[in-house]
């Protein structure tokens, strides 16, 4: 006997709620995601739930990287350094629902200070100096906006250079007694020509040499995930080429504004600094 047309859409709907629940019931192994620290220049981990598709998560109007399965999403969230210790809100969106804020909550840290000296030049900026400085600051502003589709798989990293630590993320600088931003990444000293890898898969999206930071090295991971190297001797790559984790992009050096050769290495989540220790195995 025939069935009724309503038998059938009760089949059909039958068939995809048990394809849901497969999804729901069944969440997928375990992504390679970097260790949450909930304070300014940290991330969070934030839990979204199941979704057949990928939700679509804000932070003040930048788009917040989001990845898992539809068995269950994270949304990978950039504190920025100048953030207070209270909470932020997240815009949400999932396919067939209502838009929703969800708040993180950011809690106190207190981050070293460090004093240098410099070239003078290198702090009080002559006319010529500054107005490159601005030039550089205008391209660096459209580089570190790309989102792109590209997948970056694991949120685990590579250090890109072995050698000690000699500045540590979120240093309050003080170059020449004078105040300047904390430290947007992690130093590495180094000798000179020592080489400097690709910390995960990506394209190269920009090099160049920058007053401040010398010969650099930008890489697009994908979905606002982006990391840059500095004060390079030599590159080793150009925009556009697709590099894997551990590929030679250049080597250590001393340019730009620097007291001794090293890397300076950053790591950037929804166009903000965020501490690359919390990407590396184990913490870092």
């Amino acid at each position: 006997m025939r069935s009724s047309p309503s038998c059938a859409w009760r089949a059909r709907l039958a068939r995809g709620l048990a394809a849901i629940a497969v999804f729901v019931s069944f969440p997928a192994a375990a992504l390679e995601l970097p260790r949450e620290r909930a304070v300014a220049g940290g991330l969070a981990l934030v839990e979204l739930g199941p979704a057949l598709v990928a939700p679509q998560v804000g932070l003040d109007d930048v788009p917040v990287l989001v990845v898992g399965r539809p068995g269950g999403w994270t949304a990978v969230v950039g504190i920025p350094l100048e953030a207070e210790p209270g909470g932020l809100d997240l815009d949400v969106r999932v396919e067939g629902e209502p838009p929703r804020r969800l708040a993180v909550a950011v809690g106190p840290v207190r981050y070293a200070e460090q004093r240098l000296k410099v070239a003078p030049g290198k702090v009080d900026l002559s006319p010529a100096d500054l107005a490159r400085h601005e030039r550089e600051r205008l391209r660096s502003a459209e580089i570190v906006a790309t989102w792109s589709a590209l997948d970056p798989g694991s949120l685990r990293m590579l250090q890109p250079v072995p050698g000690r630590r000699s500045g540590s993320f979120g240093l309050r600088r003080v170059f020449n007694d004078q105040p300047r931003k904390p430290h947007g990444g992690m130093d590495i000293a180094a000798p000179t020509g020592t080489p400097v890898v690709a910390a995960a898969a990506g394209r190269v999206i920009d090099t160049g040499d920058y007053f401040f930071n010398g010969n650099t090295v930008w890489i697009d991971h994908g979905r606002g995930l982006l990391t840059m190297y500095c004060h390079l001797s030599s590159i080793a790559v150009k925009a556009g080429d697709t590099v894997e984790a551990g590929a030679r992009i250049g080597a250590v050096g001393a340019t730009g504004r620097v007291t001794g050769p090293h890397l300076h290495w950053s790591v950037m989540l929804n166009r903000t600094m965020v501490d690359p220790a919390l990407f590396l195995a184990g913490g870092g």
